[in-house]
């Protein structure tokens, strides 16, 4: 089980998309990978509640440990096929925010561990100041400042080095890039 969500050694940079949903992570993951000619890690979670949709089930406590596994899977398969920085559409601190947000803050032990052990170069957190867009899975429109606190409380709290991402995609975007290029310049 704790080997499933052991983060892979790698020599490339990782950087992390991380926030509430609807605040801009997963374009700009496409849009950083497209510019660094990379790679990006999808956000697992969404593969597998998209699955359990199509049969109508809904997500539980149980299902937190197979999405964190799935999450870390995707991250090691993908690292080595990065060119110089990984781009990531969430992490498993995300997962366990989320975890706790929707479980009466439940959190597994294994999950909890490896949320705060596994490591990145940079942290991205993105800002509510984009429009709301609703889909099948996003359900909290009403929470977003309490989510955003959140995920900044989580960051503070266990030290992860973090920028925070506010207005346009377009200004997210030039921000990340200028962070990122910066963390090239220093490992070359």
């Amino acid at each position: 089980m704790e080997e499933k969500l052991r983060q892979n050694a790698s020599d490339c940079i990782k950087v992390v998309l991380f926030g509430p949903e609807s605040t801009g992570k997963s374009t700009l993951a496409v849009q950083l990978a497209e510019n660094y000619h990379t790679v990006f890690v999808p956000e697992y979670s969404r593969i597998y509640a998209e699955e359990k949709l199509l049969f109508n089930k809904t997500l539980t406590f149980d299902d937190v440990l197979p999405i964190a596994e799935g999450q870390m899977q995707l991250e090691n398969k993908l690292t080595p096929k990065a060119n110089k920085v990984l781009i990531c559409d969430t992490d498993l601190l995300e997962t366990k925010v989320y975890s706790e947000a929707y479980y009466d803050g439940k959190c597994d032990p294994i999950l909890e561990k490896y949320a705060i052990q596994n490591t990145y170069d940079l942290y991205f957190l993105t800002y509510i100041d984009i429009p709301w867009e609703a889909d099948d899975l996003r359900d909290r429109p009403n929470d977003r400042e309490a989510m955003f606190k959140a995920f900044e409380n989580a960051l503070k709290k266990y030290s992860k080095p973090y920028i925070l991402l506010k207005g346009s995609i377009e200004e997210r975007f030039n921000v990340a890039v200028d962070h990122i290029d910066e963390l090239i310049k220093k490992k070359a």
